[in-house]
């Protein structure tokens, strides 16, 4: 297992209910896996991770990518500027 801390920013920390968690996930879970799994645990959270910004130990990171042992995850809301 990959004992790994989620960050959750703004109106994603609202729905989570939380500004951050421990989670305990399989090893090689890719986000997309991860955000599956949130949006299955926590389904107030399920419409915002289709549209959400993520790094992986403070870098961009993609639904591909995997999660590497102790990582940090942060959850952003999509943001726009004008």
């Amino acid at each position: 297992m990959n004992k790994i801390k989620i960050l959750f920013f703004a109106t994603i920390k609202d729905k989570a209910g939380t500004k951050s968690m421990d989670l305990d996930i399989p090893s090689e879970m890719t986000i997309q896996q991860l955000k599956e799994k949130l949006a299955t645990e926590y389904p107030n959270l399920k419409d915002s991770l289709k549209a959400i910004l993520i790094t992986i130990n403070r870098e961009y990171a993609f639904d591909d990518a995997v999660i590497p042992l102790n990582a940090e995850i942060a959850l952003f809301p999509p943001v726009s500027g004008g």
